[in-house]
């Protein structure tokens, strides 16, 4: 069983910045690309970015390529997303998930999540 939990989350003034953080439970961290999606009230959980099981790939979605860093330790189990510039619009809950197959777009190509952790921005 893999368990993951998100931390990190806060309230913060548009312009500034926050790290979230995953810690992964389970020795197969390292071996599966996981990646990190956000949801907004009343809208549906949407892509926010991915990273390959070596981490020499990542993906963005266009709305926070350029602001947001997408990271991992596998000696620690731990996935990082570092968000710069932060808009009131990214404001979210944002969960982590560990990919199993498919496109990286896709949250049905993940199979385990965590709880999500709350983003907040003020404009």
């Amino acid at each position: 069983q893999v368990q993951l939990v998100e931390s990190g989350g806060g309230l913060v003034q548009a312009g500034g910045s926050l790290r979230l953080s995953c810690a992964a439970s389970g020795r197969t961290f390292s071996i599966y690309a996981m990646g990190w999606f956000r949801q907004a009230p009343g809208n549906e959980r949407e892509f926010v970015a991915s990273t390959s099981w070596t981490a020499d790939l990542a993906y963005y979605a266009d709305s926070v390529k350029g602001r947001f860093t997408i990271s991992r330790d596998n000696a620690k189990n731990t996935l990082y997303l570092q968000m710069n510039s932060l808009k009131p619009e990214d404001t979210a809950v944002y969960y982590c998930a560990r990919q199993y197959t498919g496109s990286y777009r896709r949250a049905t190509s993940y199979d385990y999540w965590g709880h999500g952790t709350q983003v907040t921005v003020s404009s």
